[in-house]
């Protein structure tokens, strides 16, 4: 390989994925870290770190001099910049370039190219990619107003620069227009530093189709299937799937063909996603194209057999691509974005600490994380905490096993969506395959509208934990002498004018003020206690050993998900052994 040391441009999920390819391709790295990711995972799964400044983003992974210095200093001679910060920049693409680095992604060039939407969109046109009907011209609030009206109405405001979902407006009537462009222009002048807009035609009832695709030094450009990624808040994906449920083969192989033409125009290298909209009848349209690895990579890993980020070293290092027919296809794969939110605020981000974390194991799932127990949750950076990922012979069974994994996931101390994404996974819509971008709001919002309430044994079994955890712990003139006061079962909790006993952890009972605990402060600690004792008391459940929780993924890694072989865990370690994989 033509380079040994990598210095990964990123942090969280994603870094630690980096590393952990380029350790099994023998391949040293480098980690970068914000005052506020010191002690984070991704850290400790590289083999050096540096650190390149305060927690604010564009302080540390957004200061390209500070990234290039921590290259120098470490010896790196390759850059992987993972996906967001600086991974669709051209300026630092080249600047790595001019340092005499590898960078492990396309040229400045194609990232210039794909970077502008209007951009994009023009350059797709002119070789006969069929785009999304708008504007993508004069600036001015006349100019704009005129080509709303010619393109009609509901339609998309769009950022020229960026994507995210940031800088962009759903336009309804006439009337909306002009508070919407200003809405978007701001949004997008703070997020990317320009507030060129695009307008674009709504296209109702569409699914959102990508394609990956790959592309080598010698010019040869090969996809590996589409993604659907219908299911999104904000404009923002957090369910993807391949293939799609939308898609036929004689379907696919037009639009993948598209989207190797686009690949093409630029002169692409490495990996990348072409985004098309698939309306009602099967038409699809030109979105844009990301010049990176996508956070949804897996769910093509899972279906191909492949592990992309060691492709992308692969042609990084002047290695050709195999041809198109070597790629197979095999199941189908669903991965779930588990965020820090609250769904019943709008998605609101939410920060803190986390209090307990266990990824779900099994057959057919993996997640891609970079947390441990008592990690913080910074307001800095994305909120992203995982991505848990099912894979299967069949849609329904990589549905009903993604579902599992998420119930089956513990994260403690802060919001997150986990719940919301089991009910959407469950709900018939999607079970049939029939979600589109408007899924959401169309069938989810009655569910956001108002916050579930924990039940009476949720709060009783809290309460209970709580207090056997408590009751334990002695002064230390106590040792070795028992007790058949403040530490003796049944517990007994009086509110509200009546009593209520409650046995040892079994505990059923009816409290007002054990439900009003479970709302406190304390009560985090209670559920924390409730979720790792009540997973560790279940006879059906395989408990992950502790080893499990600081990996960045589940053993096996994404070339191909198969049934591990475990062992039940043993009374005196807890542990099991999930070593072999079928890869």
């Amino acid at each position: 390989m033509a380079f040994s040391k990598i210095l990964i441009a990123n942090r969280g999920e994603i870094a630690c994925r980096i590393a952990r390819t380029a350790r099994d391709l023998g391949v040293r790295t480098v980690a970068v870290f914000s005052d506020a990711d010191a002690d984070a995972l991704h850290v400790r799964a590289a083999d050096e770190a540096v650190r390149i400044g305060p927690a604010p983003a564009r302080e540390s992974y957004l200061n390209i001099q500070a990234i290039l210095a921590a290259a120098k200093h470490s010896g790196a001679d390759a850059v992987h910049p993972g996906y967001g910060f600086l991974a669709e920049t051209a300026e630092f693409a080249k600047a790595c370039e001019d340092a005499g680095l590898v960078f492990i992604g396309p040229t400045p060039a194609a990232i210039q190219a794909m970077g502008n939407k209007a951009q994009a969109k023009r350059l797709m046109t002119a070789v006969g990619i069929p785009c999304v009907p708008g504007h993508e011209g004069d600036q001015s609030d006349a100019a704009l107003a005129v080509e709303a009206r010619r393109i009609g109405f509901p339609l998309m405001i769009k950022a020229a620069a960026g994507g995210g979902g940031r800088g962009m407006r759903l336009v309804g009537e006439p009337g909306a227009l002009t508070a919407a462009l200003a809405a978007a222009r701001s949004e997008a002048r703070n997020a990317f530093g320009s507030d060129e807009l695009i307008l674009e035609q709504a296209i109702a009832n569409a699914r959102h189709i990508e394609i990956q695709i790959f592309a080598d030094a010698q010019g040869n450009v090969i996809h590996l299937g589409e993604r659907d990624c219908s299911i999104q808040r904000r404009h923002q994906k957090v369910i993807e799937e391949a293939p799609s449920p939308a898609v036929s083969p004689e379907l696919r192989g037009k639009i993948a063909e598209a989207a190797v033409a686009a690949a093409r125009a630029i002169r692409y290298r490495g990996a990348g996603t072409v985004e098309f909209l698939l309306d009602a009848s099967k038409k699809f349209y030109f979105l844009e194209m990301n010049t990176r690895l996508q956070v949804e990579h897996p769910v093509t890993e899972a279906i191909t057999g492949l592990d992309l980020v060691a492709w992308q070293l692969r042609v990084a290092a002047g290695e050709p691509l195999p041809p198109q027919h070597e790629v197979r296809f095999e199941g189908h794969a669903i991965e779930a974005r588990l965020y820090a939110e609250d769904p019943y605020e709008n998605f609101l981000p939410r920060s803190g600490t986390i209090l307990a974390w266990r990824p779900a194991t099994g057959a057919g799932v993996r997640v891609d994380h970079g947390l441990c127990s008592g990690q913080p949750v910074s307001p800095f950076y994305d909120p992203l905490l995982a991505k848990v990922i099912g894979f299967g012979r069949t849609r329904e069974e990589a549905r009903r096993r993604l579902r599992a994994a998420l119930e089956d996931t513990i994260v403690l101390g802060i919001d997150s969506n986990r719940s919301f994404l089991a009910s959407v996974l469950a709900h018939p819509v999607f079970v049939a395959g029939g979600a589109t971008t408007a899924f959401i709001d169309r069938h989810c919002s009655a569910q956001l509208a108002r916050r579930p309430v924990p039940g009476d044994d949720i709060a009783a079994l809290a309460a209970a934990l709580l207090f056997e955890k408590t009751a334990t712990q002695q002064d230390s003139m106590l040792a070795n002498w028992s007790s058949t006061g403040a530490l003796a079962w049944p517990l007994r909790v009086t509110g509200a004018g009546a009593q209520f006993a409650a046995p040892p952890v079994a505990a059923v009972f009816r409290s007002r003020w054990a439900r009003s605990a479970l709302r406190s402060t304390s009560s985090i600690a209670a559920q924390a206690s409730c979720g790792l004792l009540w997973t560790a008391c279940s006879s059906a459940r395989i408990s992950p050993s502790p080893m499990t929780y600081c990996t960045s993924m589940s053993p096996g890694g994404p070339r191909r998900f198969g049934k591990p072989r475990w062992r039940r865990p043993t009374p005196a370690t807890g542990a099991q052994d999930r070593s072999s994989w079928r890869r």
